[in-house]
């Protein structure tokens, strides 16, 4: 669906949006109440098991589309691929919770990644660095201004703020899983299932991207360390830090 299908009370709807990514509904619905001139956009996903979903608005002043994509790599990629070539937006930003993978990462931290790697793919046995998938780079990079941005909008609305390198891939990081996780990627602040899947597209069709989520489990807590938020709580904290990410674009 072109860009003009945008609501019509939308300011500068010759602007071309910012595409927003979630995994769940439950990510998706602090947004949706945001948005302003809201309506839901027709998908052309007839065979997807979980529904995908999107509705376009006026998000802090700007048009936005917020696609609401299924959990897994090819579920996101597969959603982040037609609302970018149905909506040619500015930029996207990936939203939503993420499982925490760093030591010093607390429950309620929004991580703003700047860097993005596969968790699980392997193919060091032919040379390739951990998490790098042959004929693709070894790390996915984001926008650097757009991720400086995401920084500066979360610390509008989030008292604990981490940027770096984000890991994603087709296995949930249960605590057995986080200690290799980390000596294999070392500086991992997070762990999802979707995120550098969509970096992946994005970099392909040389959109800007970055990703603003916010911690709702550590993989492999620390004693005495807080281990578990309700998913609205952070989904709230993701989508308060996004909406300031948003309004300055």
């Amino acid at each position: 669906m072109p860009a003009a299908a945008l609501p019509d009370t939308a300011p500068s709807t010759d602007r071309p949006p910012v595409l927003i990514v979630v995994a769940m509904d439950e990510e998706a619905a602090p947004l949706l109440s945001r948005l302003e001139d809201a309506r839901e956009l027709p998908v052309p996903f007839p065979g997807a098991a979980r529904p995908v979903r999107a509705s376009a608005g006026v998000l802090a002043g700007r048009p936005v589309v917020v696609v609401t994509a299924g959990i897994g790599i090819a579920a996101a990629s597969a959603a982040a691929t037609w609302g970018v070539l149905a909506w040619t937006p500015r930029a996207v930003v990936v939203a939503g919770s993420a499982g925490g993978l760093a030591a010093d990462v607390e429950v309620g931290t929004v991580v703003v990644g700047t860097a993005f790697r596969y968790s699980i793919a392997d193919a060091t046995a032919f040379g390739y660095a951990p998490g790098q998938v042959p004929g693709q780079p070894e790390t996915f990079a984001a926008d650097p201004a757009l991720s400086t941005a995401a920084e500066e909008a979360a610390r509008e609305v989030a008292p604990s703020v981490r940027s770096g390198l984000m890991l994603s891939g087709d296995a949930f990081v249960t605590a057995p899983l986080a200690d290799p996780m980390r000596i294999r990627h070392p500086g991992a602040l997070s762990a999802d299932m979707e995120t550098t899947g969509i970096v992946q597209v994005c970099t392909a069709f040389a959109v800007p991207v970055t990703a603003v989520r916010a911690i709702s489990d550590l993989c492999g807590p620390a004693a005495g360390q807080q281990f578990h938020l309700e998913l609205d709580v952070v989904a709230e904290t993701s989508a308060a830090a996004t909406t300031a990410l948003v309004g300055r674009l």
